[in-house]
């Protein structure tokens, strides 16, 4: 059965460095977050760094999920006084329970204050696609389908939530993965 792979990007406003009370906050809730989805009905698994000898993301063994990679349009920094940047890569069994984790509860509740943290981009923040069942996507698979996405309209090579696909390729769209009932406003 194939699963839905989901990589997420965004610029932070400040380096993950930095000391200031908004950058500890936005590490704090990620690490809840983290803990919260990863048990959510659905999910099946997120990169992880083998282990932890690195100071950033670039310097981490992710393992399977290959060498960490970012979107082209990403400028700012690589070292760990400059890295100011969020990514993740997910595997999910389907597009709903994508949608329920990352809009319900304290994801939700983080979502609402996102450019508290982040930059405003013309960049998409986020890409689904289909991988075959036991095949780990790598980082730069993310990059390169968020990157498509961005110059691209939603295909089932790299979709979003709103245009997205079924493993064969069929349109589903946000109807057919919207909420269950009132749990998420937009």
């Amino acid at each position: 059965m194939p699963h839905l792979a989901l990589y997420t990007f965004g610029v932070l406003k400040s380096p993950v460095a930095d000391p200031a009370p908004l950058t500890r906050e936005f590490q704090d809730i990620g690490e809840l977050i983290y803990g919260k989805i990863s048990q959510h009905p659905g999910y099946v698994a997120h990169a992880e760094a083998v282990g932890g000898d690195g100071v950033t993301h670039f310097d981490l063994d992710w393992g399977a999920w290959g060498e960490f990679a970012v979107p082209a349009w990403y400028s700012k920094g690589r070292t760990a006084e400059t890295t100011a940047l969020a990514a993740t890569l997910s595997l999910w069994t389907d597009v709903r329970s994508a949608f329920d984790a990352i809009y319900t509860g304290l994801h939700r509740e983080a979502l609402n204050r996102r450019y508290d943290w982040f930059e405003r981009t013309e960049h998409p923040g986020y890409v689904f696609w289909w991988v075959s069942d036991g095949v780990i996507p790598a980082w730069q698979d993310g990059v390169s389908r968020l990157e498509h996405l961005h110059g691209h309209s939603p295909a089932p090579y790299a979709f979003t939530f709103h245009h997205s696909f079924d493993p064969d390729g069929t349109p589903t769209g946000i109807k057919d993965v919207g909420p269950k009932s009132d749990q998420v406003r937009q």
